[in-house]
């Protein structure tokens, strides 16, 4: 540990709570910049909103959600109209601080009047969402799921997902909220800081039993119940992956304040955490995401009145020590040092034939002595995985992650790797393995680099009224209907509103979410007739089309 600082660089920095912990220049940090403040729950409440506005029916898996105090009159207009058409309707709303953590601050209500004004909200904005009323109980309890998620890479986007989970479980039999019971945390919020207070609670050394279980224990007995297991897993994957994509446009801009394109800076990666609840019929929803969760795998046990010691958790010790393990072998530079060390490969193997095969017969018979042996008996592995996996394609497609896993696979079936003898990894890549299923989402993406395109300023998140004057002026979006003064208007309107919502005040502007709503308001303008996802699309193709014509003039004109 170096608590201020180190002069000589790393290969891994592993900080404690966020990117800025130190000012790092070189090799790879465990934390993106931004991440802790994209998943607030204000801000990833807002991400996801985008999302279900441009495509609801893929976003329905987070639950509708006000922000307060700014959506309060909202939220009371809303609630009455829904109660005015559903008599029978009678819901139940959960109220959680912006900035809380383990469970601190949240509280039940069971209308718009019952939330608690003295002060604090002004002061302490929150969020007010709908509470799930039927979850899935396993022994008549409430549960939730910490699902452990590796951002591997933001550009290109690498997704990977822990094999197994820890499932926290509330230590009172759960019954559906009425004004009796709302108060009664032990029943209805599974946070496991809360719940270690109680008298129920159960620590035990068997992952299937006590109030922290694995989640795998969870889908064996969901299975042995008759449950589609592959379908659960199918669904938490895409809940996953949608979250992440709801997230990545705003982290692309604090990525590159922090780490401008040219200047040397590390890479990233980020282990967050998935808090995601399982409703009756087995549909999950996402809680919250954290971006620093805790990796104890001990708790506190008192011996006597104030004494107390730290005793081994098996369940947590089971599930984060492979995550951790498995992290660090992911990102470990050594493997590339080691691949750029296995020299060049032919580039004239016909179409359709494995690039590493025309390689092999050219260098296999020039191993002669145990060193070569070694790595001629790696080489023939390694192309029998390429077989097996039936990557029989050109070298352009097969991706980095695809060749470290036949690397791995090849050295520690020669027994020699410096990963023989470790268990299979327990991180599961999802993304981009699944990357043509959910693609056509990652609309909001493609409008952030817009946004980027016009920053000007390196080192900036907001852009400037020149910059989206430049922006409207390049993308020819100005016209007879649109004027210059119009665009200036609509700048103003909306930046003015984004500001005024207790956002980040540090540089004036417009920030990514003002420039996304204005961006909306453009395409809703320019193509009436559309559905908003098509009416995006379309704006954003119109707008690469003229960049790039602009490009391309601008290339030219460099050239001549």
């Amino acid at each position: 540990q170096f608590p201020f600082g180190r002069r000589l660089p790393c290969d891994i920095y592993w900080h404690g709570v966020s990117f800025h912990d130190n000012d790092i220049f070189s090799g790879q940090v465990n934390k993106f910049p931004g991440m802790t403040e994209m998943v607030r729950k204000i801000t990833l409440s807002r991400a996801v909103r985008t999302m279900q506005d441009l495509f609801p029916l893929e976003y329905n898996f987070y639950p509708r959600s006000w922000i307060l105090p700014e959506e309060f009159p909202l939220f009371v207009a809303e609630v009455r109209m829904m109660k005015d058409s559903d008599p029978s309707w009678k819901p139940t709303f959960i109220v959680k601080p912006d900035g809380g953590c383990q469970g601190d601050g949240i509280y039940l209500i069971k209308d718009p009047s019952d939330i608690r004004f003295t002060g604090s909200i002004q002061s302490r904005p929150a969020v007010v969402q709908e509470y799930i009323c039927k979850p899935l109980l396993v022994d008549k309890l409430k549960f939730d799921i910490r699902l452990y998620v590796l951002l591997k890479s933001l550009e290109p986007l690498e997704i990977y997902i822990a094999k197994d989970g820890l499932s926290r479980f509330c230590t009172e039999p759960y019954q559906e909220p009425t004004l009796k019971n709302l108060h009664q945390v032990f029943m209805h919020l599974t946070n496991y800081s809360l719940n270690i207070h109680s008298g129920n609670f159960i620590h035990s050394d068997n992952v299937n039993t006590g109030s922290k279980r694995t989640f795998s224990s969870i889908l064996c007995r969901l299975s042995s119940r008759g449950a589609d297991v592959k379908k659960l897993w199918s669904d938490i994957i895409s809940l996953v992956i949608k979250t992440i994509i709801a997230l990545t446009p705003e982290l692309k801009v604090y990525y590159q304040s922090d780490i401008p394109a040219g200047k040397p800076g590390p890479t990233c990666f980020q282990i967050l955490g998935f808090d995601i609840l399982l409703m009756k019929n087995l549909k999950p929803m996402l809680l919250e995401v954290n971006a620093n969760p805790s990796m104890r795998i001990e708790h506190e046990q008192e011996l006597s009145p104030g004494v107390f010691e730290n005793v081994p958790s098996p369940v947590d010790e089971e599930v984060k020590v492979a995550v951790i393990r498995d992290t660090l072998r992911l990102v470990d530079p050594q493997k590339k040092k080691r691949k750029d060390t296995q020299g060049s490969i032919c580039r004239g193997c016909p179409s359709g034939f494995p690039r590493f095969a025309c390689w092999f017969r050219k260098v296999s018979s020039s191993m002669k002595d145990k060193q070569h042996k070694h790595h001629s008996l790696k080489l023939s592995l390694k192309l029998k995985f390429y077989l097996k996996l039936g990557w029989c394609q050109a070298p352009e497609h097969v991706s980095e992650a695809q060749e470290e896993l036949v690397d791995a696979r090849a050295e520690n079936a020669a027994g020699k790797g410096p990963e023989a003898g470790l268990p299979s990894l327990c991180l599961k890549q999802v993304f981009p393995k699944y990357a043509k299923q959910f693609n056509y989402l990652r609309l909001v993406d493609r409008v952030a680099a817009l946004f980027i395109r016009f920053l000007g300023v390196k080192g900036t998140t907001k852009l400037g009224p020149t910059g989206f004057r430049t922006f409207i002026r390049n993308c020819k979006l100005s016209n007879s209907n649109f004027s210059m003064a119009a665009v200036d208007i609509l700048y103003i309107d909306i930046t003015r509103r984004w500001n005024s919502t207790g956002t980040d005040h540090k540089e004036s502007g417009m920030c990514l979410q003002a420039f996304v709503e204005a961006f909306f308001c453009l395409a809703q303008k320019k193509y009436k007739s559309l559905p908003l996802h098509e009416q995006v699309a379309s704006l954003i193709d119109f707008c690469e089309y003229h960049l790039a014509a602009l490009d391309e003039k601008r290339l030219l004109g460099g050239r001549g």
